[in-house]
């Protein structure tokens, strides 16, 4: 099942790319998104949990020991 989260993940870059460069508006854009979508839904049905996708970085877990 870890393709699953290696293919959100790649949908999730492909749909930040798309939006950076020709804008979030963009028909493309808004069908990357969706398919970024898709592919986090099925990881989540699959039993993924979200930190299995969006690791936090140093700089978030350095936050949350100090609070």
């Amino acid at each position: 099942m870890p393709h699953l989260i290696h293919a959100a993940r790649a949908a999730q870059h492909r749909a930040a790319r798309a939006a950076s460069v020709i804008g979030p508006a963009h028909p493309l854009t808004r069908l990357l998104l969706t398919a970024a979508a898709l592919a986090a839904a099925a990881a989540w049905e699959a039993g993924h949990r979200v930190t299995d996708l969006h690791h936090p970085t140093r700089r978030h877990h350095e936050r949350r020991s100090r609070a």
